[in-house]
């Protein structure tokens, strides 16, 4: 039979070897969480779609100006740092609501980390400003 061994005595079954069953477990069980499909979040942006669109030039409308930097403090509006997202986005709904037409442009350092610049999109997204431009190197 299938791992059973008995001894010089004839006492019966002493146990079963579950070491390759419990081995091969194990690997499905890895392999199944190796494989697994984990949810990734997104945020929509609409980018130009053809290579031959232009860039624009700044207007010369009314507009706030929000730089996302590299560092410490990651956020400043019109020039002005702030040391944590709370207060910017404080001072950012407090000026945008004094006038909401203005456009909201975000310059963002070439070296900034992702977070801070979803996080102010996120912002956008939740006040429902889709007057927005992103300005870009050439």
């Amino acid at each position: 039979m299938i791992g059973i061994e008995q001894d010089d005595a004839g006492s019966g079954i002493t146990g079963l070897d579950l070491t390759p069953l419990i081995d091969i477990i194990f690997i499905v069980l890895v392999f199944l969480l190796l494989t697994a499909n984990t949810q990734l979040f997104s945020l929509p942006i609409e980018v130009p779609t053809e290579s031959t669109s232009e860039l624009q030039a700044l207007s010369q409308d009314k507009h706030l100006t929000i730089n996302v930097m590299s560092s410490q403090p990651f956020w400043a509006l019109n020039g002005e740092e702030y040391q944590d997202f709370a207060q910017f986005e404080q001072a950012f709904i407090s000026s945008f609501t004094a006038e909401p037409d203005t456009k909201v442009i975000i310059a963002a350092d070439k070296e900034a980390q992702v977070q801070p610049l979803m996080t102010l999109l996120a912002l956008m997204q939740r006040q429902q400003i889709s007057n927005t431009q992103i300005l870009m190197e050439p």
